[in-house]
């Protein structure tokens, strides 16, 4: 880790983010790339397209690409932004928009970060919905923002199904969403 300003940062070309004016590299598993590769395309296939037809739709989706929020550079496992809200697909780098959700897979060496730092700076930028991934545990944690904190709303562990806010038009097996094998053709 190491100190460095938004300049700074922009000019690298590293897999880090900076948190708190510290440049921290991102480091994954085998687990983490798993299930972050299952979210894009389990809910991505469905949500990520115009509304109307076969799937819901609705939403833009994007996987560690970099987002700023304040002083801050995030590169969220996997984001999505509503359509109604942005009419246009977000670009550029950083992007400057924030998301209306935002998925962290935990790894040992992100956890307290992605349980303290993203989630504090997640809930003053308004992002509505946030997620917390941990694919040892075999767990998901859905959280919903309030006006005081994020509040946990649903959680579930492998071998259960549900219907994951903010996407619950459709129910989804956990186990699925953690890189385990489809239930069927259909998934």
């Amino acid at each position: 880790m190491r100190a460095m300003t938004v300049q700074q940062f922009l000019a690298q070309d590293e897999r880090i983010e900076l948190i708190r004016g510290i440049a921290v590299r991102k480091v994954t598993s085998a687990e983490h790339s798993s299930a972050q590769g299952a979210i894009g395309r389990r809910l991505g296939d469905k949500f990520n397209r115009k509304p109307g037809g076969r799937w819901p739709g609705g939403w833009w989706f994007f996987i560690e690409f970099d987002v700023q929020f304040g002083s801050e550079i995030f590169r969220p496992d996997v984001c999505s932004f509503r359509r109604d809200r942005l009419k246009e697909k977000p670009s550029g780098r950083p992007v400057l928009t924030r998301p209306d959700w935002v998925c962290e897979i935990l790894s040992p060496s992100n956890a307290k970060t992605d349980r303290v730092e993203k989630l504090q700076t997640y809930f003053a930028a308004g992002v509505p919905h946030y997620w917390l991934v941990d694919p040892l545990e075999g767990s998901l944690e859905i959280f919903r923002r309030t006006d005081l904190a994020y509040a946990l709303v649903q959680s579930a562990h492998r071998g259960q199904r549900l219907k994951p806010e903010p996407f619950d038009a459709l129910e989804f097996s956990v186990d699925e969403l953690l890189g385990d094998d489809p239930e069927g053709d259909d998934a």
